[in-house]
């Protein structure tokens, strides 16, 4: 199994935390972001990891360099375009189940672990309440999921996707496919979520989403995540960092 991980971003909501850093070397108890989804990948035994990086791609280049299995590579266009643009940058490193995976949101170690264990060919984490409009929110019918994005109104949404999920390679084709697309179509500002959608309408795979039943996940965009981050990350998830980092 691969994993991809999403860290072209600048973090610049987060202001002067990520003045000299990007926004997966904020540390938590100790420990940077990007190396709590490292130490997760690695105890699921998955060590060939593709990180898509942009800003600061240095600093992942380093840490890299110190890891065996880790492979970066660098989405130049990342002020320009959104997270299916990086998606697009690596999908052709792609040849195996995978999972998908931002660096600025960390999860309790069950919800990898059934995440993991879930049948279907995309299986995707929903928080299943209400949802604020920065949520990318869910639709779920007959234990599907038929519909996913930022746009939709709160009130339709049943959940939101908490931005990780494990993909099965017979999907990769599919999938770089419609990123293909959104590409041609100059969606540049279109998130990994858009070519999912697409996957969705042909109606040719089994997605599933996969109660979260309340376990710790956040993702970090704005100041007062972080801070809820740094309260609320569960011991299992630092001593399983703390093994490695």
């Amino acid at each position: 199994m691969q994993a991809i991980i999403m860290a072209a971003g600048k973090g610049s909501r987060l202001g002067s935390l990520t003045e000299n850093m990007p926004k997966s070397f904020l540390e938590i108890k100790g420990i940077k972001m990007i190396e709590y989804n490292i130490s997760m990948l690695h105890a699921f035994g998955i060590k060939d990891i593709i990180i898509v990086t942009g800003y600061q791609s240095e600093k992942f280049e380093e840490l890299a360099e110190k890891i065996e299995g880790i492979h970066c590579v660098f989405n130049p266009f990342y002020e320009m375009v959104n997270v299916l643009g990086s998606f697009y940058m690596a999908k052709d490193f792609l040849h195996d189940d995978f999972v998908y995976l931002h660096a600025d949101t960390l999860c309790a170690p069950e919800i990898f672990e059934a995440m993991l264990q879930e049948d279907g060919d995309m299986i995707l984490p929903v928080d299943y309440g209400p949802c604020d409009e920065e949520a990318m929110k869910v639709k779920v019918k007959d234990g599907k999921v038929i519909e996913i994005n930022k746009t939709m109104e709160c009130e339709t949404s049943e959940g939101e996707f908490i931005g990780i999920a494990k993909i099965n390679k017979s999907v990769i084709g599919e999938l770089n496919k419609a990123a293909i697309e959104l590409m041609k179509e100059k969606a540049f500002a279109s998130y990994f979520e858009g070519a999912v959608q697409r996957v969705i309408d042909e109606q040719n795979f089994l997605v599933k989403p996969l109660p979260t039943r309340g376990y710790f996940w956040n993702e970090v965009d704005f100041v007062q995540d972080y801070q809820r981050a740094s309260a609320g990350i569960p011991d299992s998830l630092i001593q399983m960092a703390r093994k490695e980092f």
